[in-house]
């Protein structure tokens, strides 16, 4: 097992930095026309902004989730560049490229805030470039994310001040859960027959019944959003009653039966293990997306959106659950959710009785914190300035904070995952979940987007239904 990367001052001038700055240049002089224009000029441009970048401001975050989005992309155009460009170029500029994305991992990592009690990660290639994955992931976001400004950043600013009144005078912020009004099961709920690759499923539609308090500012756009109304769900059903269920919650831009459908691997959890699933779609997400992304306005645009959409997350998912209990009243239910969908399932955690287990994965636990990092400097001073700071963000979201109050259920039946080079989550994330919950994390030593066959989230997750006695009913 290679040592964990050693604690150093860090030096005034990055000069590895210039890797990702020679690789520019050598894209940018491997000719010209349109084939030149079309794959060498925008990785080029960005490999040379951010090796500037990380020569001259060396520690600002943005520089390596930038650095990694150019490194990737450019080892990705070097492919199609092989065809067009001359190849001895191509060849070269590819491999600086792939040097830049694992430079940018690393620099990431070595800059990483302390996480007392997470394990250091590995210092080799294979965490660089996973930690690079992530920084490039978080670079796409962020690059796509819609910022307010102008006229809505002065309309945030004041709507934040009538929702914490309103909040405060509700008596909501000292009791969350009075926040939250009880879902029952739903009347209206329709399957239809589907298939993905080999298996066949049934697509679950309800109406999601939701209604947000009305006294808070926003209300009434939230509920035009008409394409949220309904919820989906893929449902795979054994045919022996009696089998346990697993509520599957995805992740942030997810939400369509391409991608959750690979990330839950029905092969496993259906197929082998016996085991009921559901996977809901969380609002805003897939069929649900009022944007031309799933998940657009979840955590972009108007930070005061997080406030409704995870109000209805926490409803919508406890209807789904009342489903549940509708067709098998004695159903046994865990809950299994990665990234957003494990700040969800620890959410649902705080509010719904009767779980056999709820597992959170790589979870956000604190948004408040995580998204106020992206703010870009100027806004994040604006709204400071106006009275908006990080910690009254934070007494906002407390009303759809796992950690604002307990879980209903006993500690050993809550287990969580996380990466100790995880770029998008960071493991004072789950850390704190782990605190809140008096339990161990455990650790895998990767990132966001490698935790799939991680022996320690094989081992997370087994733990979690052997516990539930589920191991002993297969």
């Amino acid at each position: 097992m290679s040592a964990p990367l050693p604690a150093v001052v860090p030096p005034s001038r990055d000069w590895a930095s210039l890797i990702p700055v020679v690789a520019g240049l050598v894209w940018l002089t491997l000719g010209s026309g349109a084939a030149w224009l079309l794959i060498a000029v925008l990785p080029g441009v960005l490999l040379i902004a951010t090796g500037v970048s990380g020569l001259l401001w060396s520690g600002d975050g943005r520089i390596t989730q930038y650095g990694a989005l150019a490194g990737l992309l450019g080892a990705l155009f070097a492919l199609p560049g092989l065809f067009f460009l001359p190849l001895l170029g191509v060849l070269l500029a590819g491999l600086l490229s792939a040097a830049a994305f694992l430079h940018a991992g690393r620099t990431a990592l070595r800059l990483a805030e302390p996480a007392p009690g997470a394990p250091d990660p590995p210092a080799d290639l294979k965490t660089w470039a996973k930690a690079a994955l992530d920084e490039a992931l978080v670079g796409y976001f962020v690059t796509l994310a819609k910022i307010p400004a102008g006229a809505e950043a002065e309309s945030l600013v004041r709507d934040a001040a009538v929702m914490e009144a309103v909040l405060a005078q509700r008596g909501w912020l000292d009791n969350p859960a009075a926040y939250h009004q009880i879902p029952s099961a739903p009347t209206d709920a329709r399957l239809t027959p589907a298939r993905f690759a080999s298996f066949d499923y049934e697509h679950l539609r309800f109406s999601s019944g939701f209604e947000p308090q009305p006294e808070v500012p926003g209300a009434a756009l939230w509920q035009s959003y008409v394409p949220n109304r309904d919820c989906h769900a893929s449902v795979f059903r054994q045919p022996q009653r009696g089998r346990p269920w697993l509520l599957c919650i995805h992740g942030y831009r997810m939400g369509t039966s391409f991608l959750d459908l690979r990330l839950f691997a029905p092969h496993i959890l259906f197929k082998r293990l016996g085991l009921n699933l559901v996977m809901p779609v969380l609002p805003l997400h897939g069929p649900r997306r009022i944007g031309g992304q799933s998940g657009d306005h979840f955590l972009d645009g108007d930070p005061l959106d997080l406030l409704f959409a995870e109000t209805q997350a926490l409803w919508d998912l406890r209807r789904t659950v009342a489903w549940i209990r509708a067709q098998e009243p004695e159903a046994r239910i865990g809950v299994l959710g990665y990234s957003l969908g494990g700040y969800n399932a620890a959410l649902l955690a705080t509010h719904e009785t009767g779980l056999d287990f709820v597992i959170a994965g790589i979870p956000v636990a604190d948004f408040a914190t995580v998204l106020w990092e992206h703010v870009p400097t100027p806004l994040r001073l604006y709204f400071e300035a106006e009275g908006l700071s990080r910690e009254r963000y934070q007494r906002l979201l407390k009303v759809v904070s796992p950690l604002a109050l307990p879980p209903k259920l006993p500690a050993e039946r809550l287990h969580l995952f996380a990466g100790s080079a995880d770029r998008v989550v960071p493991p004072v994330q789950p850390l704190k979940l782990a605190r809140h919950w008096q339990r161990n994390v455990h650790w895998f030593p990767g990132a966001h987007l490698t935790f799939r066959g991680e022996r320690a989230v094989v081992r997370c997750i087994d733990d979690a239904m052997t516990g539930a006695g589920w191991k002993s009913a297969s």
